[in-house]
């Protein structure tokens, strides 16, 4: 599985995929060969699958060999080195699905820029990522197209190191540096890189030193800029003359071949761009196999989330259950594992966040569907809630009970499911690691995969992979993924650096169906919404998970939500539902809405206001929406309520939604803010404070919105 820049890539595509020359210049004329929905992108940046196929003489044999090899080029856009981590994603995902666990049927080849991979961090980031458990692909070919440019920037001004390849050392990465103008020598470089690769399972780089002939593209004045480079390439021979020279002196063609040899090309070339012209798309046949075909996504029918009682005990009990293979710190066995089995067995506390998503998982193994999971300090959680993995205390010899459940035929027989959870604690990376899940839940069918921030706003470090792939992969390349991200997000007073996953970028990059969007206010909630995930068709979803919720009481859920219930996507008022007499109907999402409930029970107030969660943002519910707005048809006060800034958190997006709906929505929440939170708590506290009283304040003859300073 091959990732590359732009540069030289129509070269891969033709020469090593096998794509039919007709085919590229049909693109370049816009005669698209294979028409689907969405936008496509440019043709520098498209993928495609194909044979190749070799044949020779190997080591001096006097018989014609034939080997083949399946080759894929991986979609990439323009942002340099953003693809690097989605192969390995994607290569990991297919040895994992042909149980190629020595790492020798697939692996990823990588070719850059030498201006990019030297500067560019996800370069460095992938690379520490090669030898981690679960991360391995069994070693990266990297070959360094050594322009010795970056654009119109020389080498003296594009790094500090002496070699762009010098990153490698850092990894203890051997280089293979080779002459670009020997075509035999490269040849030997490149063999020798790959029998490295092989043997040893790690990373290598081929350090191609060239030039480039023309400018940044084939229209661009190079000169303007490096006259005195571009005055030598100008005199140089380029590589095929160089190479053609040779053989003529070594006596292995004639000139006359030689020249031959070129016009049969150019003839080739100029026979598929006449046939395109002519033909369209009927001048080739459909050899290019796109990488992804696309069939209907649209839901049909909800998924069945329903765990039998009986099933969720047997889960609990092996993830409950102190194996005695290792020695468990007393707190963990106190305060997790038998509080969690109290949960289930006893119901006299309710089912928090970290235990249903614990069943989830459970219930979607037992079903077959496997499960992987990443980040930073995921195994435990940031939060100390998960609690995944346990170690032994002695030793640290790590024990997952999600590894171990088993389900019982009538007979009495037991059958063992296999291992299929996977939980890694990511380095601290983002982009890299973020890349990763997403390229393995595109090749993998099946698998729910799930990326969790350490804290929810530690996404922009790999924004770049949520713009270019996660929201917009399937308008561009017909490219799906299944990849969750659960984002901490929640106003404690922690300050601008830990309360915000910025709920308001990711609604702004919704269209077109291609994500979802939730915010679950119970654990039964997030039960039911993972299981809905694995079930549905293939797209990212982004969970704005909490932080003080994750143990809160009157955010926990019962048993029987969890055996009889569903998703919801809203939540109507149980209180005082919207149907009621009510003067004030408020939406909301996420945690506030129990900072409003634990206040109105304190004050015994708002008995004629309702509150209502929206739990999924987008898709917008915008029937189940409008259903609740004509309950309440005598409430004229309709209130958008936000812990977050008001230019932040969900109102930009719901304003329109709602005037869609002929609703004007009031704001209350904090005012606008270049920061996302106080870094106060007192004024946090206070900020929260008058949000929370404005819910519940007498309506005036004018109402106004309220932001809150």
């Amino acid at each position: 599985i091959i990732g590359m820049a732009h540069r030289g890539r129509l070269n891969v595509l033709a020469n090593v995929v096998g794509k039919p020359y007709a085919a590229i210049f049909a693109e370049f004329d816009d005669i698209d060969p294979k028409t689907f929905q969405g936008t496509g992108d440019v043709k520098y940046h498209l993928g495609a699958r194909g044979v190749h196929r070799w044949k020779g003489n190997p080591k001096g044999s006097a018989e014609f060999d034939e080997r083949e090899v399946r080759v894929e080029l991986a979609c990439n856009p323009s942002h340099l080195e953003a693809v690097d981590p989605v192969v390995e994603g994607q290569v990991r995902a297919q040895q994992d699905l042909s149980g190629d666990r020595q790492r020798k049927k697939i692996m990823p080849l990588l070719l850059h820029g030498d201006a990019a991979f030297a500067t560019q961090g996800v370069v460095y980031e992938t690379m520490q990522c090669a030898n981690l458990q679960g991360y391995r692909t069994g070693g990266t070919v990297h070959v360094i197209i050594n322009n010795q440019i970056g654009y119109t920037t020389p080498p003296e001004r594009a790094r500090s190191s002496l070699n762009c390849s010098d990153v490698a050392r850092a990894v203890s990465v051997p280089v293979f540096r080779v002459n670009g103008d020997d075509p035999e020598a490269c040849i030997r470089a490149v063999r020798l890189a790959f029998e490295y690769r092989m043997l040893f399972g790690k990373d290598v780089v081929i350090d191609l030193v060239c030039y480039r002939r023309h400018g940044h593209n084939e229209g661009d004045e190079p000169s303007f800029t490096q006259p005195i480079l571009y005055a030598a390439i100008q005199k140089h021979p380029s590589v095929a003359t160089f190479y053609g020279q040779l053989l003529v002196r070594r006596g292995d063609i004639t000139n006359e071949e030689f020249a031959e040899i070129r016009n049969q090309h150019d003839a080739i070339f100029e026979e598929a761009h006449v046939a395109v012209k002519a033909r369209g798309r009927d001048a080739f046949s459909d050899e290019h196999i796109p990488l992804e075909q696309l069939n209907s996504t649209l839901i049909r029918d909800e998924p069945d989330t329903k765990v039998s009682v009986e099933v969720l005990k047997q889960i609990t009990e092996k993830v409950t259950y102190d194996p005695e293979l290792i020695e468990i710190h007393p707190r963990v066995k106190q305060f997790v594992l038998e509080r969690r089995r109290s949960m289930v067995f006893d119901g006299k506390i309710g089912i928090d966040f970290g235990m249903a998503e614990i069943l989830a998982y459970g219930s979607l193994l037992l079903e077959g569907i496997p499960i992987r999971l990443s980040g930073q300090d995921c195994g435990r959680g940031t939060f100390a809630h998960r609690h995944a993995v346990l170690y032994d205390i002695n030793d640290g010899t790590p024990y997952i009970g999600l590894n171990h459940l088993h389900t019982t035929r009538d007979e009495g027989e037991e059958v063992w499911h296999p291992s299929r959870f996977r939980v890694y604690d990511s380095p601290l990376s983002e982009e890299a690691v973020l890349g990763f899940e997403y390229g393995y839940s595109v090749r993998h069918p099946k698998s729910l995969v799930i990326w969790e921030a350490q804290f929810g706003d530690f996404f922009n470090g790999a924004q770049i992979q949520i713009d270019q792939f996660i929201s917009s992969s399937e308008t561009k390349w017909r490219q799906r993924s299944r990849l969750t991200l659960f984002l901490p997000h929640g106003y404690d007073g922690q300050g601008p650096e830990h309360s915000s996953a910025r709920i308001e970028r990711f609604l702004q990059l919704c269209a077109e169906d291609n994500m979802r969007v939730a915010n679950c206010s119970t654990a039964a909630q997030l039960f039911h919404l993972l299981r809905r995930q694995a079930k549905l068709p293939k797209k990212p979803l982004i969970i704005f998970s909490h932080k003080s919720l994750l143990r809160a009481e009157d955010a926990s859920s019962t048993l029987s939500e969890l055996a009889d219930g569903g998703f919801s996507l809203v939540i109507d008022d149980p209180n005082n539902p919207a149907s009621k007499k009510i003067r004030r109907l408020i939406f909301v999402s996420g945690k506030i809405y129990w900072d409003l409930d634990r206040y109105r029970r304190e004050k015994s107030l708002g008995d004629d206001v309702s509150i209502v969660r929206i739990e999924q943002m987008y898709p917008f519910p915008k029937d189940h929406v409008d259903n609740i707005l004509q309950a309440a048809g005598l409430a004229k006060d309709i209130v958008w309520l936000q812990e977050e800034p008001k230019n932040c958190g969900a109102y930009s997006y719901m304003d329109p939604l709602f005037r869609k709906l002929q609703v004007n929505l009031r704001y209350i929440g904090r005012v606008a803010s270049a920061s996302p939170a106080s870094g106060s708590p007192k004024v946090h506290h206070r900020q929260q404070q008058a949000i929370v009283e404005a819910a519940f304040a007498p309506v005036v003859d004018k109402i106004f919105d309220v932001e809150v300073s």
